[in-house]
């Protein structure tokens, strides 16, 4: 499990940027606080590869599934959230962890890190807003 910014990111897959390769399908890890992207550990060396290689040769686009075999583990196996998930769900575990978290901050006394925990839940609860507001709009309940 990957944590960023206290928060834990979510395996998908998505397309990287490599000069001025896009290369599609690759098992990233996202924050859904600060949207950072991380390549996802496990696959890291063989991703550098295919995009020198693809840079080398010109392409424009490639498909990382086409070209590098995945073994039958699951990536995303003890990742907290993952994309087919519900986004409601996923803001809801992510904010009852900066909750959790918020607590035990307080336990032992580090303002520091409540203060962080306190921006990353606005962040959420932002998100959350948002979310409901388009279900609202879109006719869900």
């Amino acid at each position: 499990m990957s944590f960023c910014c206290g928060a834990s990111m979510i395996g998908t897959n998505g397309t990287l940027k490599h000069f001025r390769t896009h290369i599609h399908n690759v098992p990233i890890l996202f924050c859904p606080v600060c949207h950072r992207v991380e390549i996802h550990y496990l696959i890291e060396n063989e991703y550098e590869i295919l995009a020198e290689y693809a840079h080398g040769d010109g392409a424009s686009e490639v498909d990382f599934i086409e070209y590098v075999e995945q073994e039958d583990k699951e990536l995303f196996e003890n990742c907290v959230n993952n994309e087919n998930e519900d986004p409601m769900d996923v803001v809801s575990n992510q904010i009852d962890m900066a909750l959790d978290l918020l607590c035990f901050a307080k336990q032992i006394g580090d303002e520091g890190w409540q203060g962080e925990l306190k921006k990353r839940l606005g962040v959420l609860n932002q998100r959350r807003n948002k979310l409901k507001q388009r279900r609202t709009s879109e006719g869900y309940c």
